[in-house]
């Protein structure tokens, strides 16, 4: 399916596992999180325990990874029934700290896309997650400067993405997101009536992945972030 973006102006990046990668350290940490339990409950389990935990508390605690170590202190709590020494609980804090800290690592090509787009285009990082944390890799990954706004929001519906636009000053048909979420970067926008384009990341969190019912193909795909260059002149 050709799709025309000859009326693009503004281009949106979403930012974990788009331009930077953070996916596969959520699933090291749940690694050594099981390992921690692992004399309480069977691998699955503990996985299911974690995952069925971190949804109960999306509304509480939001995305991120602060979020992520509360879920698992509260998971390790229930599994043990609340036989969990303090020794394993300091090594599930330590756990979500060296998350924070961690350097920042880009994937491949996302500087030299930006460094591309970047007189030709409006760009802006559209992200969800724990404002402290998404500010802190913005500025460790040394792309500040490609980008004319950053907005960090509490999830990523219609309804977000259509109050941020209005607020820009930002008209839908001018508008293209890409990002590597079906449910978060590409299905939402199709609705609102911008572009989206989807570059999949070996790697997704439960909780994005989308049924087969629910794809569109009113969007492109690519394989990486620097195919985009053949479709933005």
């Amino acid at each position: 399916m050709e799709i025309d973006f000859g009326n693009i102006k503004v281009v949106g990046f979403d930012a974990d596992d788009t331009l930077w990668v953070n996916e596969t350290y959520f699933r090291n940490a749940e690694e050594k999180f099981a390992s921690l339990l692992d004399g309480y409950e069977t691998k699955n389990q503990i996985d299911q325990e974690l995952f069925k935990t971190e949804i109960k508390n999306l509304e509480l605690y939001g995305y991120g990874i602060k979020g992520f170590m509360l879920s698992m202190i509260e998971s390790a709590l229930d599994l043990s029934n609340n036989r969990i020494s303090q020794a394993t609980i300091t090594e599930i804090l330590n756990l979500g700290k060296e998350m924070l800290s961690h350097p920042v690592e880009l994937l491949d090509g996302v500087e030299q896309v930006l460094e591309a787009l970047k007189d030709k285009y409006r760009l802006i990082v559209l992200t969800k997650g724990d404002l402290l944390d998404q500010e802190r890799k913005l500025e460790k990954s040394g792309l500040s400067q490609y980008f004319h706004h950053v907005e960090v929001l509490s999830d990523k519906k219609e309804e977000n993405y259509k109050n941020l636009l209005e607020h820009l000053e930002i008209p839908v048909e001018e508008f293209l997101m890409i990002g590597n979420s079906l449910k978060s970067d590409v299905l939402p926008i199709l609705k609102i009536g911008a572009k989206a384009v989807h570059i999949p990341f070996h790697t997704t969190w439960q909780h994005e992945e989308v049924k087969m019912e629910e794809h569109n193909n009113d969007h492109l795909t690519l394989g990486t972030i620097s195919d985009i260059l053949e479709y933005l002149k």
